[in-house]
């Protein structure tokens, strides 16, 4: 004789009470847990941070037609299971460096985001950022810089003649340039140094592109400043290592911020630790060494340091093809991940070259790049002019 199942119906009334009860059970066992394992918005930001803002767009888009008629057609639905899998487990099921990245190490290195790529730029050779001793950085070393004053006179003598009409800013000095990581300096310039971590001098070294730079900016009737504090230095009189580089410039910049009201822009410049091969281009016949633009991505509004970036490097692209590497963003394990960019939205990092290019294209490429600013901040003083 078989057993007849027995179905039990629950009134509408019991399943809203036994509803209520582990809903309150949930809140209680919510906020009797530590803190350290209580969800937080902190938590649910880690969760979705690498999601696709279109997946979230796509939810909304279920709910209200206005967001229906916004979602674009050609992204296609997305693949919910492998959103969902990737929320829960961190890992990407088309993205292989998501299961690496906290398993090699160093490998993290290659989980930021390249938001513009420029002509040749992938995984493989995104800006390394060298961190050796500060003994090293200090350390005494012979330079030479044949050539390369009479290469930049020339140029500046161009852009000068081609200049002469054009507005100036006046007493005002519109533009700051400073260098957290001062004495990174170039393996031409250096004879005997072949070690990357060991191309720093005192006085042949990235400041000689920030003064050139600075020149350039000028002749194109852009005041600006050039901080001369040496940073390795305020390093070694603090005490701090080469990996405060960041916290030691932030007081300077917030110094010179406080001291000078017309600033409006903030660009701190250093040299990649990369081959020659990836940092340069040949353009009109003549070489130059390769921009990128670093943003760091662990501030509220770093967007808007990115908008301004990505703005920059298609004007390179479109005057100077070739000349910039991209747009990058960096965060994490491993990195400031701010830069002092949260200091002001019109503050950038440029990786000016790599170690192996020489002072004459690094030039050139100040050069182009004043040439291209300068377009774009004349163009928006029109538009506040006329507005």
């Amino acid at each position: 004789m078989r057993a007849k199942a027995v179905r039990v119906f629950l009134p509408k009334s019991s399943v809203y009470i036994i509803g209520f009860i582990f809903l309150f059970l949930f809140i209680a066992a919510m906020t009797a847990i530590k803190p350290a394992y209580r969800l937080s918005s902190e938590m649910i930001t880690e969760w979705t941070s690498d999601l696709d803002s279109s997946f979230f767009y796509y939810l909304l888009s279920k709910e209200n037609r206005a967001f229906d008629e916004g979602f674009l057609a050609e992204k296609g639905e997305p693949d919910v299971i492998n959103t969902l899998f990737q929320m829960v487990t961190s890992l990407k099921p088309n993205d292989p460096r998501s299961l690496l990245r906290n398993e090699v190490p160093g490998f993290s290195h290659f989980d930021n985001r390249m938001i513009v790529a420029g002509q040749g730029t992938d995984f493989t050779n995104f800006p390394i950022e060298s961190s050796p001793p500060l003994k090293e950085v200090l350390k005494e070393r012979q330079a030479i810089i044949e050539g390369s004053e009479e290469e930049g006179k020339k140029e500046a003598k161009k852009n000068q003649e081609r200049n002469e009409a054009t507005p100036s800013t006046g007493d005002r000095q519109v533009v700051y340039l400073y260098n957290s990581h001062n004495r990174e300096s170039f393996l031409p310039h250096l004879p005997g140094v072949e070690d990357p971590n060991e191309a720093h001098h005192k006085e042949v070294n990235i400041t000689k592109v920030s003064d050139h730079l600075a020149k350039s900016l000028e002749e194109n009737g852009i005041g600006t400043i050039v901080e001369n504090k040496d940073i390795m230095n305020e390093l070694n009189d603090k005490g701090w290592g080469y990996g405060k580089s960041y916290q030691a410039s932030r007081q300077v910049v917030e110094e010179a911020m406080a001291n000078n009201k017309d600033m409006q822009y903030a660009f701190d410049l250093h040299r990649d630790s990369i081959g020659r091969d990836k940092t340069t281009a040949k353009i009109n016949g003549k070489l130059f060494a390769r921009l990128m633009i670093v943003i760091g991505a662990e501030h509220a509004e770093y967007e808007k340091n990115q908008k301004l970036a990505t703005k920059l490097h298609y004007l390179l692209e479109q005057h100077y093809p070739g000349l910039s590497r991209g747009v990058y963003t960096k965060k994490g394990a491993g990195t400031n991940g701010v830069f002092n960019q949260d200091l002001s939205n019109n503050a950038l990092l440029f990786e000016f070259g790599g170690v192996e290019n020489n002072l004459d294209e690094l030039y050139r490429s100040a050069d182009a790049l004043a040439d291209v600013f300068s377009e774009m901040f004349w163009d928006a003083e029109k538009v506040d002019t006329s507005s």
